[in-house]
């Protein structure tokens, strides 16, 4: 939301009108806090480690992969024995 404001009071420049930047940059950073304050509900913590975990395992899903056969199959070596 944009409020005006006028510039001078000359009859030739009261036609000219200037946004308010400022109130309307305060009222979106509050919105902006108030979405943040929102979003950290009681598992914040819980999403946030989940979050960290997918982007751990997931971005290296083919290594992983590949761990997880060959520590299954050293398994299945050693239980040969």
């Amino acid at each position: 939301m944009t409020t005006f404001t006028k510039t001078s009071q000359s009859p030739a420049a009261s036609k000219h009108i200037a946004p308010d930047f400022i109130s309307s940059d305060s009222a979106a950073l509050a919105s902006h806090m108030s979405h943040c304050a929102n979003g950290r509900s009681r598992f914040f913590s819980l999403h946030a480690a989940f979050e960290s975990a997918h982007t751990l395992f997931f971005s290296r899903m083919v290594t992983c992969a590949l761990i997880a056969v060959a520590a299954v199959g050293m398994l299945g070596i050693v239980g040969m024995v």
